[in-house]
C-alpha cells in the first residue's frame, strides 16, 4: 500500500520528528503517531471497514518503536476510530457494524430494544439544497450564505412515526444526496454518509431539553398538540473536530425513553 506523507512532498517519509515540528506544543510520543494515524484516516488512506498496517508495520514507517504504535493504537480504539479483531488486526470502524450502528441513538423503546423493533421506517419530507443561513452556517464552521443539503423526515418503529428530524449537511461535502438516496438505503445512515461520500461521524455532541408539540410537529408525529416531546440537537463531527451535520430531533416519550450509559 502506498504511503502518502501527511506533509508537504519535499518533507520526506512522516516520522516522530516530523510530527514534534508540526506540533506546536510538546505532546508524548505516542500522541504524535496518533495524530499521523488519524491524518491518513481523515485523507482516506484506509477507508472504513479496511485493515491499516500491523503495528510493526506502522513502527518501521514512523521510525518508532511497536509499544509506541500499540498505545496510539489503544487510544484510537477507546475512541471508536479502530476497532481490534483478535487474531485479524486492526481495522477502521465503521457504522455499518452491527454493535455500533445504534451508537448515536439513545432513543430506546420502553419494552425490548432496537432490535427488537426492527430498522426504522424513514419517511422523506424533503431533501434540498439550499444557503445556509447564520445559524446553521456557524454550527458547521462555513460562511452566511454557503451551499447546504438540508433535511426533514420522519422516523417510525413499527408503524409508529416517534422520530421528526431536521439535517442540515454541507453542501460540497454531500454534492448530488437526494431524497430517494436518503429514504432507499437500508443500512444506517451514518453508513451511507461512509460508503456514498466518504464522510466518517466519529463523534457528536448533544443537548437535550423538554418541549411541547406544534400543531405541524403533532400532526408529523401523530400525537395531540402540545403533547411533550424530547428536543435533541446534535452536532457530529468527522476527523479532527471537522462540524459535518447540525441535526435536530423531537422524540416521542410516551413509548420509548432516552438511555445514556455514564463511565
Amino acid at each position: 500500500m502506498a504511503q502518502t506523507p501527511p506533509f508537504s512532498a519535499d518533507s520526506g517519509p512522516a516520522t516522530a520528528e516530523h510530527a514534534v515540528q508540526a506540533t506546536p506544543a510538546f505532546s508524548p510520543l505516542y500522541q504524535q503517531i496518533k495524530a499521523l494515524i488519524l491524518q491518513s484516516l481523515q485523507a482516506g488512506e484506509w477507508k472504513p471497514g479496511e485493515a491499516i498496517p500491523s503495528e510493526m508495520d506502522l513502527a518501521a514507517r514512523f521510525r518508532v518503536s511497536q509499544g509506541t504504535v500499540r498505545k496510539a493504537i489503544d487510544e484510537l480504539s477507546a475512541e471508536n476510530l479502530v476497532v481490534r479483531r483478535q487474531g485479524k488486526g486492526t481495522f477502521v470502524a465503521t457504522h455499518s457494524e452491527q454493535h455500533v450502528r445504534y451508537r448515536f441513538l439513545k432513543l430506546m423503546p420502553d419494552s425490548g430494544n432496537l432490535d427488537s423493533e426492527g430498522p426504522a421506517q424513514r419517511t422523506v419530507l424533503e431533501c434540498k439544497r439550499t444557503r445556509a443561513m447564520a445559524e446553521v452556517a456557524r454550527a458547521l464552521a462555513l460562511r452566511p450564505g454557503d451551499a447546504v443539503v438540508q433535511v426533514r423526515r420522519v422516523l417510525s418503529f413499527g408503524a409508529v412515526p416517534t422520530i421528526l428530524e431536521d439535517l442540515w449537511l454541507p453542501g460540497n461535502a454531500f454534492k448530488g444526496l437526494s431524497a430517494e438516496q436518503m429514504a432507499g438505503y437500508h443500512g444506517p445512515t451514518y453508513a451511507m454518509f461512509e460508503v456514498e461520500f466518504g464522510v466518517r461521524m466519529v463523534r457528536a455532541e448533544e443537548k437535550i431539553r423538554a418541549v411541547a408539540a406544534d400543531a405541524s410537529q403533532a400532526a408529523l408525529l401523530q400525537v395531540p398538540q402540545h403533547s411533550p416531546l424530547l428536543s435533541v440537537e446534535r452536532m457530529a463531527y468527522t476527523y479532527n473536530d471537522v462540524p459535518m451535520e447540525l441535526r435536530r430531533g423531537l422524540y416521542r416519550t410516551d413509548t420509548h425513553h432516552y438511555r445514556n450509559e455514564l463511565s
